[in-house]
């Protein structure tokens, strides 16, 4: 039998070691189950002043609602009241924390697919909630704030750097009127779709359903709130975030 010169047999070692190495390291090879990016799907919305969260009237309730109906199993989705920010973050953090260890991976926070919107104080804490998830390393897909009003010692005005996409609408009278600009902290990463102006003297809305002390104290404010053409587009801009795709299209 012919022997295999000993440097032949080095050298077809080196080769199957470097094989053996970049078959083990390739970024096309998901060398374990741990290294599967899983997307996890978000929606946080938070309604104004000191509304009940499950107050169907409002329609920040609503659009959590709908979407509930059209993502049953794929998206969590809630609506919060506006002083129970550190609860939303929470879930958050749960809902992201797949493997409950409680600590957060790259793996996790790269699967963040996370929407917030809000009107009123609760445009101001949907910022906030970001900037929160921004000092985590937690990406947000979208936030949507609609006439927001900053509260004390809160910045609704300047969108954090992890998030993807922002847009406001917002209405210009009377004593309640929301943040007429918002701006990218980095515009290299954060693309402000558009602040969207409204106004309710030459085109007035009914809110019947809405206490009386509302319409007569906060009319334009409430018009916004209650107006369904607002509130379909936040609902759209929404889905198109998810994934997937929903099953059923529920009639608004």
């Amino acid at each position: 039998m012919r022997r295999i010169p000993y440097s032949a047999l080095v050298s077809l070692f080196v080769l199957m070691a470097a094989l053996a190495f970049g078959e083990a390291d390739s970024p096309g090879t998901v060398a374990s189950s741990g290294d599967v990016v899983t997307q996890t799907s978000v929606v946080i919305g938070f309604v104004g002043g000191f509304v009940k969260r499950d107050n169907r009237i409002h329609s920040t309730v609503q659009v959590a609602e709908h979407l509930r109906q059209q993502f049953p199993a794929e998206v969590y989705v809630q609506a919060f009241e506006n002083r129970h920010r550190a609860e939303a973050y929470r879930e958050i953090l749960r809902r992201l924390d797949l493997d409950h260890d409680g600590t957060l991976s790259t793996q996790e926070k790269l699967g963040a697919r996370i929407v917030i919107f809000g009107h009123s104080w609760g445009g101001s804490e949907t910022v906030t909630l970001a900037r929160n998830l921004e000092r985590e390393g937690i990406p947000v897909l979208l936030t949507i704030q609609v006439d927001s009003i900053s509260k004390i010692g809160q910045n609704d005005a300047v969108i954090p750097a992890n998030v993807e996409e922002a847009i406001n609408f917002y209405q210009p009278n009377g004593l309640l009127h929301g943040q007429a600009e918002i701006r990218a902290a980095d515009s290299a990463r954060t693309r402000i779709v558009g602040n969207f102006r409204l106004d309710y003297k030459a085109s007035p809305i009914g809110c019947e359903q809405y206490p009386w002390f509302d319409r007569v104290l906060m009319k334009s404010h409430i018009e916004i709130e209650c107006d369904p053409k607002v509130w379909t587009q936040v609902e759209s801009l929404i889905r198109s975030k998810l994934s997937p795709e929903p099953a059923t299209t529920a009639a608004r």
